[in-house]
């Protein structure tokens, strides 16, 4: 298992990242907008076990997602006020979402049987991380380096809280963080994944171009992101085990879902997002 993660890591990393930094910004949407409808067809596995559930979620999807290509401007979303509208909801979503996972699996009473509601948080999860990730890269019309350059600071802010929230919880790890949704995670994991991520952090102010007197900015919009993807993989991980799922899908070998491996960005992409529209 740990070889095939890492051989599907080595061929999709480099592939990310060049599709990321040199594709036209079209060109890139119509890349991830493939990722996100095979994402969306594993979140349908989540919403029902009735395939004709399942196939409602899908065509609700593709029709609220072809809404928002119609109407959202690829190369102008920070002009647009249904963006600015996408982000805020988001934002409100994952932070409503805190009350679920403290409560749960009490709470999952009201929503284990509604499969409206699970529609409904499907598209909050997936559409703001869609369009979070485009903003980022369109930052500089005249430069994709710059915008490459935010998405893939996110990316590394997910990948060293997750990466130091492994090593900190194996290594420390005694206080359980949400015992009932993911029994692995602990408190001190959390901590090391800050630590962590705080380095990537410090190396950015460095390497980035920051805006004068925004840099505090910066750290406080990375403090969040790092707590949102926390939050991001937890929801996803409530509502499979709600629907008594292991992985979201077989589709990467030795990593499940797509879902399994983005969890944490749907969450931490448009938190980013929020911070860098409104204050960068």
């Amino acid at each position: 298992m740990l070889k095939q993660r890492i051989i599907t890591a080595l061929v999709l990393a480099p592939l990310a990242l060049a599709a990321i930094f040199k594709l036209p910004l079209f060109a890139l949407a119509v890349v991830f907008a493939l990722v996100l409808v095979l994402a969306a067809r594993e979140w349908a596995r989540v919403v029902s076990k009735d395939n004709t559930k399942r196939a409602i979620f899908i065509v609700v999807f593709a029709l609220v997602f072809g809404l928002s290509l119609w109407q959202l401007p690829l190369d102008s979303l920070a002009q647009s006020s249904w963006f600015s509208a996408m982000l805020s909801v988001s934002v409100i979503a994952w932070l409503s979402s805190l009350y679920l996972l403290a409560t749960y699996p009490k709470a999952a009473t009201f929503w284990h049987n509604s499969s409206l509601f699970k529609v409904i948080v499907g598209l909050i999860v997936l559409l703001p991380f869609f369009w979070s990730l485009i903003y980022l890269r369109s930052i500089d019309a005249t430069n994709p380096l710059v915008g490459g350059a935010w998405v893939l600071y996110v990316l590394m802010l997910v990948w060293a809280a997750d990466t130091g929230a492994y090593f900190a919880g194996k290594q420390f790890g005694k206080r359980k963080l949400a015992e009932n949704v993911s029994p692995k995670k602990t408190i001190e994991g959390l901590l090391g994944g800050f630590g962590v991520a705080a380095l990537v952090t410090i190396t950015a102010l460095y390497f980035l171009d920051i805006p004068e007197g925004k840099a505090w900015i910066l750290v406080l919009a990375s403090g969040f992101t790092v707590l949102a993807s926390v939050v991001g993989d937890l929801v996803e991980s409530m509502f499979k085990r709600q629907a008594g799922i292991k992985d979201s899908g077989s589709l990467l070998p030795g990593h499940g879902g797509l879902l399994d491996r983005i969890d944490s960005l749907t969450a931490a992409m448009p938190v980013f997002a929020f911070f860098f529209l409104h204050w960068m």
